[in-house]
């Protein structure tokens, strides 16, 4: 079975971004830059099914701009067998990416799709579940726990409940929690390693797919300055200080 991984090049989590100072968007000048946390699971859990012996080949793919090779390989030293990286100077909306990634679907026939939940830089949570729509394929999301038997696919899913177990049939559509596996550190050697594996260039022309953003940032502000906490002498006083000051208190 072969197993298609999209990932995004993203702000590292790390890293306190800065807004412009015309609100415009948030400031990337010199900013360091890795792959989403919520693909680097994604990819994580494919290589484990690799390992398995229920996967025979890993696939990983990404849309953006060319700089996003450095995630492909970095893929590839976790252990993905080749990429596939569909460049784009323009912002694509999540509709955008999922018709790309259909069109990726079809070309290579995948039996398994797993793709992070969501990016941490917009937080939109979508892209699954439009490329679920757009292949009609089955879907999980939010998984905590994937097993896969046969030509069918078990996923945990944590909801408000508690935990939900769904069971698919391949092919499917997976989408990863951060509960789901810890990535493993990538070592020097296999960054080397995979400088010398396949990677194909691809543009969205190549696929008939236009790339246009259909949703337009008005505004981009800082989360708002948090006021430093107090200590109080007794209980008396906090509780005075919640219906007075606070007023949660009635």
């Amino acid at each position: 079975m072969k197993i298609l991984v999209p990932v995004k090049r993203v702000v590292d989590y790390n890293v306190k971004v800065r807004v412009k100072a015309d609100h415009s968007d948030v400031d990337l000048t010199n900013v360091k830059m890795d792959i989403n946390p919520f693909c680097d699971i994604a990819v994580e859990e494919a290589v484990r099914l690799k390992e398995q012996g229920v996967a025979t080949e890993v696939v990983v793919v990404s849309i953006g701009e060319a700089k996003a090779e450095e995630q492909i390989r970095r893929s590839m030293a976790i252990g993905a067998d080749r990429g596939i990286l569909i460049t784009t100077e323009q912002a694509a909306s999540s509709l955008t990416v999922a018709k790309l990634l259909k069109a990726v679907v079809e070309q290579e026939q995948p039996g398994l799709v797993i793709l992070g939940k969501q990016s941490i830089d917009t937080d939109n949570n979508q892209t699954g579940q439009m490329l679920a729509a757009l292949t009609g394929m089955a879907q999980g999301t939010c998984a905590s726990k994937v097993t896969v038997e046969g030509d069918s696919v078990q996923v945990v899913r944590e909801i408000d409940g508690g935990l939900q177990t769904v069971g698919l049939k391949l092919p499917a559509i997976v989408t990863t929690d951060l509960r789901l596996n810890e990535p493993r550190y990538v070592k020097l050697p296999d960054i080397m390693k995979a400088k010398r594996k396949p990677l194909d260039k691809k543009t969205p022309a190549d696929f008939s797919v236009e790339v246009k953003n259909t949703v337009s940032t008005l505004k981009v502000e800082p989360p708002a300055q948090r006021e430093a906490g107090i200590k109080v002498g007794s209980v008396a006083e906090l509780i005075d200080k919640l219906k007075n000051e606070a007023k949660v208190l009635s």
